[in-house]
């Protein structure tokens, strides 16, 4: 007899995500795991600087709230939980749930922190520096019986590969099953973006005023089913799984420290209401290297941000910016300029009648972007152009981080699990690998022939969901019909994101085309500048550029545009 599938749920997305979660998942229905991501490359530097102020932190406090409030319930119902909240301090962090005196086992996983061996491994000199592992570790804690799974910087996907492979006592070189587990794992631990959250389509979803969180129901061939508790709202279905899977990806194959997954092989099948089966999915042996997260301190910030209105915008902004730069003691190395026209002519609303002006400044002295930067700004007030008013007071500067990554040889990498009686437990790094390589350009399908066409926004027909990597975007577009996808993959170019993107027009953009989920994704280096924490753009984690790129206008086939309407 086959072992049933084992049914894992998320209740965090990241550092900050619903505080109640945890409870309605367990509360919800039944689980056999509940899992929790709440790390990202901001995340780490956060809990950095709290590290910095106290040794004892450097872990998700959120989730310490969560488990006194419900880890009690947790092990009435026999569901293990598995979490990467420890960050940079997993055994402060299980030393904190120990003594919450609530007769679980804790167990935790250790080895990802290489911030005392930086310079050595040739990482520079980091705020913090942390490697990407693996299930493994949290194997050998649930094999030991933990109760409870505390993890530094392992990947996403981790969290659920864990509790899949203990749960089938999968071997390390069972790779489509392992890579069947990742792309699970992929979709369900961003919590309520696989149930409707950030959804091109979201006007399609019958509530949407509290989706429930995600579950992966996944089979020992690593096949899974994704859904929710019923009665949740928001939506599981092949739109917002694709969505996710789309999501801080590149190409068709995704690394991950245990196996290789072949996203481009995943097939996506809606079997019933808030039910989506993903199979086929193929795995490979990992890559040698393990990424390392990198966080520095880039400098210090300030910004300040005028309000024009009315009558010769342009030259009340030129005004503005000429007195300033004019009245600065000291230049900052970085001052942009960024003028925001949201006015409208003849506008029936003094706000709708105001453009914004935003000042940025960045120097790696703080007295350039600070006090002096600010009262500058403040004597603009009775001296510059007319109706000159600002959206709040300058600041008197702030930090910044840099993200970069890094990559190390996997054996240099320590992987250790800590188990609930204290023993420590190596874990090995995968001997057999194989060096990434970008997939096969797929075939495409035939180009539609030549037919009338309206010049219409992308997202009449196309979903998008783009997000971060370190000073890079991806943006995946995709679309629901064959007819839709033959004229997508031949009309969205790397060009043609050019032009439709000008922000893009100077910079390197790499396609992928993934035919089995009818999408193309783009990946464009260098968009966010040195990444989320230096804030160099308007939107610094890219998550509305699929939305921009959907808000643009293309000519579209008029059958495509009315396809459904008739």
């Amino acid at each position: 007899m086959s072992t049933p599938a084992v049914r894992i749920g998320n209740c965090s997305g990241f550092y900050g995500d619903r505080i109640s979660a945890m409870r309605e998942m367990l509360e919800g229905g039944e689980l056999d795991y509940l899992t929790g991501d709440y790390l990202a490359e901001l995340t780490m530097l956060i809990l950095g600087r709290d590290r910095m102020k106290d040794a004892t932190r450097g872990y998700a406090k959120t989730f310490l709230r969560q488990a006194e409030d419900c880890l009690g319930l947790a092990l009435d119902k026999g569901v293990k939980i598995v979490v990467n909240a420890g960050g940079l301090n997993p055994a402060g962090l299980a030393e904190a749930l120990n003594k919450l005196d609530s007769g679980a086992n804790i167990a935790y996983v250790e080895g990802d922190d290489l911030l005392s061996r930086a310079t050595d491994l040739g990482l520079g000199s980091p705020l913090t520096a942390n490697a990407y592992l693996g299930a493994w570790g949290i194997v050998e804690s649930l094999k030991a019986g933990a109760d409870v799974v505390v993890t530094g910087r392992v990947t996403d996907a981790s969290v659920i590969v864990g509790p899949a492979a203990h749960h089938f006592g999968w071997s390390r070189t069972d790779y489509d099953a392992l890579a069947g587990a990742v792309v699970a794992g992929h979709v369900i631990e961003c919590g309520t973006q696989a149930t409707g959250g950030n959804y091109s389509f979201f006007t399609e979803i019958a509530d949407m005023g509290r989706p429930g969180f995600p579950i992966a129901e996944i089979e020992g061939d690593g096949s899974s089913v994704i859904t929710k508790h019923d009665g949740t709202g928001g939506a599981v279905s092949v739109g917002t799984v694709t969505a996710q899977l789309l999501y801080e990806i590149t190409g068709g194959r995704y690394a991950n420290p245990d196996v290789t997954a072949r996203i481009d092989t995943a097939v996506l099948t809606q079997v019933s209401s808030d039910r989506v089966r993903i199979t086929e999915v193929k795995g490979e042996a990992p890559p040698p290297t393990l990424k390392v997260s990198l966080n520095s301190l880039g400098g210090f910030r300030n910004e300040f941000t005028c309000i024009l209105t009315g009558l010769d915008i342009d030259a009340k902004a030129e005004l503005a910016q000429k007195q300033f730069q004019s009245w600065l003691p000291v230049r900052p190395k970085e001052l942009d300029w960024t003028l925001v026209r949201t006015d409208k002519p003849n506008a029936d609303t003094e706000e709708t009648a105001s453009a914004l002006l935003r000042c940025v400044a960045r120097d790696t002295d703080p007295n350039l972007v600070g006090r002096q930067f600010s009262a500058v700004a403040v004597e603009l007030a009775l001296a510059s152009y007319p109706g000159f008013s600002l959206t709040a007071p300058p600041s008197n500067g702030a930090p910044f981080g840099v993200f970069t990554a890094g990559y190390v040889p996997a054996e240099k990498v320590p992987h250790v699990a800590v188990l609930p009686d204290g023993t420590r437990t190596d874990i090995a790094q995968a001997t057999e690998t194989r060096e990434l390589e970008p997939v096969d350009e797929p075939q495409l399908p035939q180009r539609r022939p030549e037919e009338p066409t309206l010049k219409v926004p992308l997202g009449t027909i196309a979903a998008a969901r783009s997000g971060d990597k370190g000073g890079n975007a991806n943006v995946g577009v995709w679309v629901r019909s064959d007819d839709e996808f033959a004229w997508l993959v031949h009309a969205l170019t790397v060009e043609q994101i050019k032009v439709l993107l000008p922000e893009a027009k100077d910079l390197d953009v790499t396609r992928h085309v993934l035919p089995h989920l009818r999408a193309v994704n783009f990946v464009i280096d260098g968009i966010l500048g040195q990444g989320v924490a230096s804030q160099a753009r308007f939107d610094p984690q890219a998550k509305g550029l699929g939305e921009w790129l959907r808000s643009r206008h293309i000519d579209i086939p008029e059958t495509l545009v009315f396809q459904g309407q008739i």
